[in-house]
């Protein structure tokens, strides 16, 4: 008999018998109620269902979305964030879950409903397929709290960036960075190769050609051309000289069209090579030795 009473009741019944407050909340602590639904026994709570029948009841994914499509560009590996953005990331990184939840609708839209959990569930890399496991909650009653996840599966689909489309078209650049250092041993150039791939100074880059004393690197603008200048600036010391070439003009519109190069000259001194310094160098430099290793 006391099993179909709620919390409300059997505390107005037991009140007058139950002497202490503590004493009446372990008396309701030992309590269990049935479900209204299936019958089993269950602790009290405001629904007085079990959460079995509550999930049947209630669907807290609906309205959100659990397919979605992601575009990856074969060339550079990037992924397409935006209009005209493009981010490289790795596979199962914090930047590509940002991304991929990203593309989830109904989470903002539905009020109460908050994400709690996130994680990756592994796929074949061959598959063009990623599936995140995403885990929500949401207030479905008063006092009733409903969990539930799901499974997002994201499509993964074939798409040319600017800068890789800009690859096969003739003429595409517009900024050229010729790298140059008069030596005969190649050390400094692959001590540069190295530093340029750690720190993606490459990035944006449309093409490399590699000569006997040099490479150069062609660039879709101007920007990207200075920002790598600056990056070489920093790492070994050089010598830049910038010419332009007009394409074409508009005398209507007053504009024009041009080309740049940029000679980017690398000192040929390298680690380990023994300068014999001018005497009157040596003498601004501290009166040292005209000999420096």
């Amino acid at each position: 008999f006391f099993f179909w009473l709620t919390e409300q009741q059997l505390l107005g019944h037991f009140a007058v018998q139950l002497k202490s407050h503590s004493t009446l909340q372990s008396f309701l602590a030992m309590v269990n109620i049935l479900c209204c639904v299936c019958g089993i026994s269950i602790d009290p709570n405001p629904s007085n269902t079990c959460a079995s029948c509550l999930a049947t009841k209630s669907d807290v994914t609906r309205g959100i979305s659990t397919e979605a499509t992601l575009h990856q560009c074969r060339g550079c590996q990037r992924w397409h964030q935006s209009e005209g953005k493009w981010m490289g990331c790795e596979l199962e990184s914090r930047e590509l879950m940002a991304l991929c939840l990203g593309k989830v609708s109904g989470i903002k839209k539905q009020a109460n409903l908050k994400l709690v959990d996130a994680s990756w569930i592994w796929t074949e890399p061959h598959s063009m397929r990623l599936k995140v496991r995403l885990t929500v909650q949401k207030e479905v009653q008063q006092g009733t709290i409903l969990q539930q996840a799901f499974v997002a599966t994201f499509v993964v689909r074939n798409q040319q960036c600017l800068e890789c489309q800009a690859e096969f078209r003739q003429g595409s650049w517009k900024s050229l960075v010729q790298v140059r250092q008069r030596v005969r041993h190649k050390r400094t150039f692959l001590y540069l190769e190295q530093l340029i791939l750690k720190h993606g100074a490459h990035r944006g880059c449309l093409s490399v050609e590699t000569f006997r004393d040099g490479m150069d690197f062609y660039f879709p603008d101007k920007g990207k051309a200075a920002r790598f200048i600056s990056f070489l600036e920093n790492v070994v010391p050089i010598k830049v000289k910038t010419s332009k070439k007009l394409i074409g003009t508009d005398v209507k519109s007053n504009i024009a069209n041009f080309k740049f190069t940029n000679l980017v000259e690398i000192v040929p001194v390298c680690k380990d090579d023994l300068v014999y310094l001018p005497q009157k160098l040596a003498r601004n430099m501290g009166n040292i030795s005209r000999l420096v290793p």
